[in-house]
C-alpha cells in the first residue's frame, strides 16, 4: 500500500501499512469521502507531524487526542492551528503555562510548526475526524497505528521526553519504556480541567532533561 509519509517513518512503520486494520482504515476514509462527508485535516496534512519531524529528529512527543473538527483548524499537528485561526482554549492555556514557566511572552501565533521542526512530534492519537464530530474516527484503526508509533520510538530511540496531558494521553504510558525515556504527566490543558494543568512546568523540565542529555533545548517561544 502506498502511503504518502516521510521516508524514515515509512521505513519504520512499513509493517503497519500491510496489516488488515490499516487497509480497512484507508478503505473507510475513501468510502466516507465518496459519500460526501467532510474529513479533517485535508488529505495532504494527515501525516504532517511525521513530515516535519523525522524519526531520528524526535526529541519530544506531545500527544493529543483528536484533530480539531472545526473548519480550517486541523493541520495534522496536535494542538496546533494555522496562522489566522484563533487559538483554541487548550492551546491558550498551553501558552499561559509557557509564559509563566519560562518567563517569556508568546506572540499569540497558534501555529506550532516551529516546535515540530525542532524535534517535537505533535502526535494525535487519531489522525482524522469527521467535520463537527469529535472523536468520530477514534475507533477506525488510528489508535492502533499511533500506538505502534509510540512503541517504535520507545524501542528504537533513547532519551525522548514524552509529555502526557490528560487521561487519554496518560493511558499510553504503558507503551513507553521508562528506563530509556522521560515521561512527564499532567492534567489536560483544557479549561474543563479547571486549571489543573497550570504549574506543571513541563516546558522548563523538558529543556532541563534535554540539556542533561547534551541535546539542544527547545525554543518554545512563538
Amino acid at each position: 500500500m502506498d502511503v504518502k509519509i516521510e521516508q524514515s517513518w515509512k521505513n519504520a512503520l512499513a509493517p503497519e501499512f500491510e496489516k488488515p486494520y490499516f487497509e480497512s482504515l484507508v478503505r473507510f476514509l475513501h468510502a466516507e469521502k465518496a459519500a460526501g462527508k467532510v474529513i479533517y485535516p485535508p488529505g495532504p496534512s494527515i501525516f504532517r507531524a511525521f513530515e516535519l519531524t523525522p524519526v531520528d529528529a524526535v526529541k519530544v512527543v506531545i500527544l493529543g487526542q483528536d484533530p480539531y473538527h472545526g473548519a480550517g483548524q486541523a493541520m495534522g499537528l496536535s494542538f496546533s492551528v494555522p496562522d489566522g485561526i484563533p487559538a483554541p482554549p487548550s492551546l491558550k492555556n498551553v501558552f499561559k503555562e509557557i509564559q509563566t514557566d519560562l518567563g517569556i511572552r508568546m506572540s499569540g501565533s497558534p501555529n506550532l510548526e516551529p516546535w515540530a521542526r525542532q524535534g517535537v512530534l505533535l502526535l494525535n492519537a487519531s489522525l482524522t475526524v469527521q467535520a463537527g464530530l469529535a472523536n468520530s474516527h477514534s475507533r477506525i484503526g488510528w489508535q492502533e497505528f499511533t500506538d505502534a508509533v509510540i512503541r517504535y520510538l520507545s524501542d528504537n530511540r533513547e532519551g525522548i521526553v514524552f509529555l502526557l496531558w490528560g487521561n487519554s494521553a496518560r493511558s499510553k504510558k504503558a507503551l513507553i519504556d521508562p528506563s530509556r525515556h522521560a515521561i512527564l504527566e499532567a492534567a489536560h490543558p483544557s479549561p474543563l480541567a479547571g486549571g489543573a494543568f497550570f504549574g506543571c512546568r513541563h516546558f522548563s523540565k523538558t529543556n532541563e532533561i534535554l540539556i542533561r542529555q547534551g541535546k539542544t533545548p527547545i525554543n518554545w517561544q512563538l
